[in-house]
């Protein structure tokens, strides 16, 4: 543009100076009549004052442009203050929000529960029963680049520590963590959608916690696992608990002798030590809208006496985890085996301030099904629609299968949420059964709501 207006200012500029040395001929030396000359006089004027009138066009142009280009230049040095004071602004955001991840911060939940239970004569007669279910507090955060996690539960009959670790990141996909931590084993974070967990929790298989050290890798799309456990959560056999029962996790803690009641103190305690665990999973993602997980998971460990090495005992599992839109599918089948000096047909097991027992050795499976959909209804904003389905099988000691199968509900609303489960099961503990027994099947239901801060 600033070439162009430049180039055609010359031109004019050559033209009128041609033209002058025509004008200053016609006006001494010419021959013609005065009438002749003054007429080329008058042309040659208006040709002049043409060329001024271009040429002061053309000025005005450029004086224009020029203006135009201050204009667009002061906007340019606005647009880059603003830029900058852009950027130290979100400079600014992100030292504070990295300001606040530093420090420990607090949550927690208060849950409560409705129950009816076709197995219990009494909350039939009662039309059901209500009962206070859980207070917990969640501690999470960071100090000096050091992560802390804990959770610590309280129910009305124990207290119990769920997890506690601290952890530390190498890079954004890798953490080591030390301490109370969970066993990597299965589909996780929960191999179900319920209140009431699958039947693998009750094996000790799922959102198990154990005390040991664990190394994380979560990048994309491998996600690997690989655990130390030194012993469970209670400290081992000879662990400085009044009772080895009052965990969160369901661990073994004794061998079952022949005759001793399935819900007795064991007579022959024992622990588990020195466990090894990795879990590998690799997820694939044909199209934008599904997601699937395939991992394998094993484990192997000693079974400890108060004095020697009494067996060991593993796990393998292969598992499946799938999301279309607003689909989750879970699948997994698992394998364990408690083998133990002598030989032994149940092992008994400690959680909830209370002794139960399993079998030695099973199969166990679960097959699981969530839609969520979106609602708008007052404070409700999210449904969970699932059926969890889980089967327990070839047992040692010829031990009777279980089965269970929850249909149910969860509603978010705000902080609080609510599961409405209708529970159908055989031999299931907490719905009238024992893994190791051979009742019948039970029903129970059940509204468990909470609120989480």
């Amino acid at each position: 543009m600033h070439g162009s207006i430049r180039f055609s200012c010359v031109a004019v500029c050559m033209a009128f100076a041609w033209a002058t040395p025509s004008i200053a001929t016609a006006s001494s030396g010419s021959t013609k009549s005065s009438a002749g000359s003054t007429t080329n006089d008058k042309k040659m004027d208006q040709r002049i004052d043409a060329m001024q009138k271009q040429i002061k066009s053309l000025q005005q142009q450029l004086d224009a442009l020029r203006q135009q280009q201050a204009a667009a230049g002061r906007k340019a040095d606005k647009r880059q203050k603003l830029a900058e004071a852009r950027a130290a602004r979100m400079k600014e955001v992100a030292k504070q929000a990295a300001k606040s991840r530093q420090g420990i911060h607090f949550g927690g939940a208060m849950r409560f529960q409705y129950s009816y239970e076709d197995y219990s004569k009494g909350n039939v007669h009662r039309k059901g029963d209500a009962a206070f279910d859980i207070f917990r507090l969640n501690m999470r955060g960071k100090v000096d680049n050091i992560e802390l996690q804990a959770e610590w539960r309280w129910f009305q009959y124990m207290s119990a520590v769920k997890y506690a670790w601290l952890g530390y990141d190498f890079t954004k996909d890798q953490q080591l963590q030390i301490g109370l931590t969970r066993i990597p084993f299965g589909n996780q974070p929960y191999d179900s959608h319920n209140y009431f967990f699958s039947s693998n929790y009750y094996l000790g298989l799922e959102d198990t916690y154990h005390l040991g050290v664990e190394y994380v890798y979560s990048g994309d799309p491998w996600n690997v696992q690989l655990a130390f456990f030194k012993n469970d959560g209670m400290g081992g056999v000879n662990g400085y608990v009044s009772n080895r029962s009052n965990s969160y996790s369901y661990d073994v803690v004794g061998v079952r002798a022949p005759g001793e009641g399935i819900y007795a103190a064991p007579q022959n305690p024992i622990g588990t030590a020195n466990t090894v665990a990795a879990r590998v999973a690799y997820t694939v993602k044909p199209t934008d809208d599904l997601k699937v997980e395939f991992g394998a998971s094993g484990l192997h460990g000693n079974l400890e006496s108060s004095t020697s090495t009494v067996g060991n005992y593993d796990a393998y599992a292969l598992h499946m985890n799938a999301f279309y839109n607003r689909w989750n599918v879970q699948a997994e089948a698992a394998h364990y085996n408690y083998n133990v000096n002598g030989g032994a047909a149940l092992m008994a097991v400690g959680a909830y301030a209370f002794y139960d027992s399993i079998a030695a050795r099973a199969d166990s499976y679960t097959f699981n099904v969530k839609y969520h959909q979106p609602v708008q209804w007052g404070p409700i904003h999210g449904l969970d629609f699932y059926n969890d389905y889980s089967l327990v099988t070839h047992k040692s000691g010829q031990l009777p299968s279980t089965f269970m199968n929850v249909l149910g509900v969860a509603v978010g609303a705000g902080d609080l949420y609510t599961y409405f489960d209708y529970v159908t099961a055989r031999n299931q503990p907490f719905v009238g059964g024992s893994m190791a027994g051979d009742g019948g099947v039970e029903h129970r239901f059940n509204i468990n709501f909470g609120f989480y801060f």
